[in-house]
């Protein structure tokens, strides 16, 4: 069966002239998947019975089944467990902010990158995701909701460029004017540091906020925490970094999870203000989420990690914790849903 809905506008159009259809039919079609969420081809009444018969017997649309769904009574983010067709459950979560309403996506099953601090990498990699799964993800949270999606993180569940053809076809398929038409620069791309990937997506010169899961700024730490390093090193990580800004002029953000006694002292905050010296970057301090098989704690020297750094000129902010009261840490509803299951 043909995954129709990780077509985008061109191939879809094409795909129904192949078949004797005029081209006008690929724009219907196409925001019937990715605006109006249809999840079987007799919902589009537009279509003649005898199209909807053709295209139901040679294709597939996905669909995401709610398996569990949180809300905070804190500050109202919603945390979704959709359940795909094959069984397999991601995460997704919607965060409101003043400036819009942003989704959280998950981009693969699980994930094989290890960090230590993470509830999502606990069980491994089970699959990549399609496409259609990721779009579906932030169409169906914006349904389900009633509120419309202005800004995408991908910052759930998966190393994003470990899934990179799939990821950039998901860029392109949210960004088309014929479907959720959001802007790349209201996107951020999140990865733990691979860095033959972070030069290939800097060749694409694509306008998204890439964010690096730093950390830590030594070996030792980072290592310890993110078996990624491993291979790498911060200072290959961070040369890779300074070439992705001057190849697509566009500034990095740097999230560093505070986690106590482990990446937390000055000298720590020193030697990352030194290691961001050169290029333009955003310091995005994160209070842990504690994760029940982790023994790692939320730091308690946030706030002056956050001052000696500003200190040595880095702009910083610390992320507002969302989510405290209903499994905040990605991948946590997942694990809790296996554990049951």
């Amino acid at each position: 069966m043909v995954d129709i809905k990780s077509m985008n506008l061109e191939e879809l159009t094409a795909w129904l002239k192949e078949r004797g259809e005029p081209a006008f039919r690929g724009k219907q079609i196409f925001k019937w998947l990715h605006q109006r969420g249809a999840t079987s081809f007799d919902e589009m009444s537009d279509l003649s019975k005898a199209l909807r018969e053709k295209l139901s017997a040679q294709c597939s649309i996905g669909r995401l089944e709610v398996a569990r769904k949180q809300m905070s009574q804190q500050d109202g983010t919603i945390k979704y467990l959709w359940r795909l067709a094959d069984g397999n459950c991601v995460e997704t979560v919607l965060m409101r902010y003043q400036h819009g309403n942003t989704v959280c996506v998950s981009c693969q099953v699980g994930c094989r990158m290890g960090c230590a601090f993470c509830a999502s990498t606990v069980a491994g990699k089970v699959r990549d995701l399609t496409p259609g799964e990721m779009v579906d993800q932030v169409l169906f949270t914006q349904l389900d909701s009633g509120e419309v999606i202005s800004n995408i993180v991908l910052m759930g569940i998966g190393e994003p460029l470990d899934n990179m053809d799939t990821v950039l076809r998901f860029l392109e398929l949210v960004n088309c004017s014929e479907g959720l038409n959001i802007g790349m620069r209201h996107i951020s791309l999140s990865t733990c540091g691979l860095v033959d990937q972070i030069d290939k997506l800097a060749q694409y010169g694509l306008q998204l906020t890439l964010s690096v899961s730093l950390h830590a700024p030594d070996d030792e730490t980072r290592s310890q925490i993110m078996p990624v390093n491993r291979g790498v090193g911060v200072e290959k990580l961070m040369d890779t970094c300074l070439r992705y800004f001057k190849t697509t002029g566009r500034r990095i953000s740097y999230e560093y999870a505070m986690i106590d006694g482990v990446n937390d002292a000055d000298w720590q905050a020193d030697l990352l203000a030194r290691r961001l010296r050169g290029a333009p970057a955003h310091v995005n301090l994160i209070p842990l989420n504690e994760v029940e098989e982790s023994p790692l704690k939320p730091s308690r020297r946030v706030a002056a990690f956050q001052r000696r750094l500003e200190e040595r000129g880095v702009t910083v902010t610390v992320r507002r914790k969302l989510g405290g009261d209903i499994d905040a840490s990605c991948g946590q509803l997942r694990r809790k849903a296996m554990r049951q299951d």
